[in-house]
């Protein structure tokens, strides 16, 4: 039973934290020429500012979860070395945005509140790359999982 709620904790917020980049990236960003450029910065604005909230939340419950399994089967000796596949991509998801988060999301938020929209872009900009890499480095983990 504990086993299966930190199962659906693990899964729930590993849909969120996927679900979320790739909606952010091939439905909103693409939606977004319908805006001026200004409305543009200050929609990411406001969406970064909600998603990398709920992500801060979300991101240690994945971790903490995927944890609580790996030890419950046995710890790292004794589960599939795909399990440490996906550790590793999951700690490198992490990692990729805690640097989101205090690099170029900080670097967005100074720019928007200077009213410096080419700097605001090209932290957008940034921000956008490093999502890309961790919207492949999920789908991966996925991946593995589905035969880990």
């Amino acid at each position: 039973m504990t086993d299966n709620l930190i199962l659906a904790v693990h899964l729930l917020g590993a849909a969120i934290w996927v679900g979320g980049m790739a909606f952010a990236l091939l439905v909103l960003r693409p939606s977004l020429g319908v805006l001026a450029p200004a409305q543009r910065l200050a929609l990411h604005g406001e969406v970064f500012r909600r998603f990398f909230r709920i992500i801060w939340h979300v991101m240690p419950l994945v971790l903490l979860s995927g944890y609580g399994l790996l030890f419950s089967y046995g710890g790292f000796e004794e589960v599939n070395p795909l399990v440490h596949v996906m550790h590793l991509t999951g700690v490198t998801m992490a990692v990729i945005f805690a640097v989101i988060f205090f690099g170029p999301w900080k670097a967005l938020q100074a720019a928007l509140a200077a009213s410096k929209p080419a700097e605001a872009a090209a932290a957008v900009n940034r921000i956008r790359l490093l999502i890309s890499a961790n919207l492949v480095l999920g789908v991966i983990t996925i991946a593995v999982a589905a035969f880990a």
